[in-house]
């Protein structure tokens, strides 16, 4: 099958095996990465799945893309554009809907796969509209509030699965920022708890085995 031209550059893997309706995993990478990393995971996963992995809309320098910027500033520090992050947010939403409508994939049985930056996307677009999404499996990243959708405490999230994993000695995003995702979550009925593993900043192996089997059982 053709990649077709839609708002968001992106690669794809049709399924192996055929199902009535196409579950579909939606693969969004982290800062200064492209399409291309995490869909190095794709032959692993399971064969029914249709498999979309986007490039993010903002190149930076040297290479690589970005969701949104992220500023160095002596005073303040690090610190993330949210607003272009919330732009992002609904660009996923959006694309999520063209996708599905495109390529004739299941609407009811969306997965979202996100590392780091891809991550904190995912969240925030599953927190936002629980409606398009069935399952998150958050890499490396941490719930960013301030780019969620006003209100979102009363959408229902009542069929939304998050699988949360992080590395222990992770020098890019702190594991503390990851440990308060499950708190997080259990206020708006969304069991889940954090899976770390003694790595740095990257998915050990026994991580991705345990997100597959994970996956496998809800799909």
């Amino acid at each position: 099958m053709q990649t077709k031209t839609l708002s968001l550059h992106h690669i794809i893997k049709p399924p192996t095996t055929t199902k009535e309706k196409t579950p579909v995993l939606f693969m969004f990478h982290g800062y200064g990465s492209d399409e291309n990393d995490l869909f190095s995971f794709a032959p692993e996963l399971p064969e029914e799945l249709f498999i979309i992995s986007a490039r993010a809309p903002y190149p930076i320098q040297p290479y690589g893309n970005a969701w949104y910027a992220i500023y160095f500033d002596a005073a303040q520090g690090k610190f993330s554009d949210d607003k272009q992050a919330i732009e992002s947010r609904d660009k996923i939403a959006h694309f999520i809907d063209e996708a599905i409508q495109t390529y004739n994939l299941d609407k009811n049985n969306v997965t979202l796969l996100g590392f780091s930056q891809g991550t904190i996307l995912s969240y925030s677009v599953a927190l936002s509209y629980p409606e398009k999404v069935k399952n998150v499996i958050a890499l490396s990243g941490y719930i960013n509030e301030d780019i969620l959708k006003e209100g979102y405490e009363k959408n229902d999230f009542s069929r939304l699965n998050i699988y949360c994993s992080h590395g222990s000695v992770d020098q890019v995003i702190p594991v503390d920022w990851a440990r308060k995702a499950p708190a997080h979550l259990a206020k708006l009925g969304i069991i889940t708890e954090l899976n770390e593993f003694p790595v740095g900043h990257g998915v050990a192996p026994q991580n991705f085995y345990q997100f597959k089997e994970w996956l496998s059982r809800r799909i």
